[in-house]
């Protein structure tokens, strides 16, 4: 049985005490809901107070990006092992919008995730098409391209243990910020062949075990729909996620029935 696993990613939004009204609120009214893991991915610069709000709270904080290496001369770059002392302990890697306007290719998100369970993170991996590349008929092998990208700096990793530290998150991205999303079944579909994928590469059980999200204007009024799929394991939550009502409302829909 996998853990559905609800993370808001608040991208370039909130200042700290803002980070900090709203985890607080999140802390106070997901304490008791079980069956859900939770994370929230704010700005770099609240990471470190809202860890040490989060601390004692089953809630992760989770980082929106990171570089390869662990430390060096690489102004402007935060490494994996500083996030970890900030108090992450997720680190999102290879979102669509890190490949469309910050030059994210295939090989680097595979470096970066390496480098995130290297230092003994969880690495949430992002994959997902355009409109055009949906259009066009290539999902799949677009898809394919990503994940095999993602997850060559994790093949000598035990497979067994990859399961509690490695997700997957499809984002169609013709689906982000656009009110558009994918419907259950396609979403089903792409998730089905991703497992299919991790089976191939690490194996039945690690693919059995490991969760993939679904990210792509996920609301509360759709998250009950998209989670009742076979395969989809949670949600990256972009806009949804910056009202604790709204976020909180699509982490009960996670909830297995």
């Amino acid at each position: 049985m996998r853990t559905p696993f609800v993370v808001g990613n608040w991208k370039l939004n909130k200042t700290i005490a803002d980070a900090l009204a709203l985890v607080t609120e999140l802390k106070n009214q997901l304490g008791a809901v079980k069956g859900v893991a939770v994370g929230v991915a704010p700005v770099a610069t609240a990471l470190h107070s809202v860890a040490k709000r989060l601390e004692g709270s089953p809630i992760a904080t989770c980082a929106q990006n990171c570089h390869w290496e662990a430390s060096g001369a690489w102004t402007g770059e935060l490494s994996a092992p500083l996030l970890a002392d900030a108090g992450v302990t997720w680190v999102i890697v290879g979102h669509s919008e890190r490949r469309q306007f910050f030059g994210d290719t295939n090989e680097g998100v595979g470096k970066k995730a390496k480098a995130v369970l290297a230092a003994g993170l969880g690495a949430i991996v992002c994959v997902g098409e355009s409109l055009a590349e949906r259009d066009g008929g290539n999902t799949l092998s677009v898809v394919d391209a990503q994940l095999a990208g993602g997850l060559a700096g994790v093949a000598d990793h035990d497979a067994a243990k990859l399961a509690a530290k490695l997700v997957i998150a499809y984002e169609p991205v013709w689906a982000i910020g656009t009110g558009r999303t994918a419907t259950p079944g396609q979403a089903q579909e792409v998730h089905a062949h991703i497992r299919k994928r991790l089976g191939e590469r690490l194996g039945a059980a690690a693919a059995d075990a490991i969760r993939i999200q679904y990210g792509g204007s996920v609301k509360a009024s759709n998250a009950e729909a998209l989670m009742s799929e076979n395969d989809i394991d949670g949600a990256l939550v972009g806009g949804a996620s910056l009202e604790a009502a709204d976020f909180i409302a699509i982490v009960k829909a996670a909830r297995p029935s």
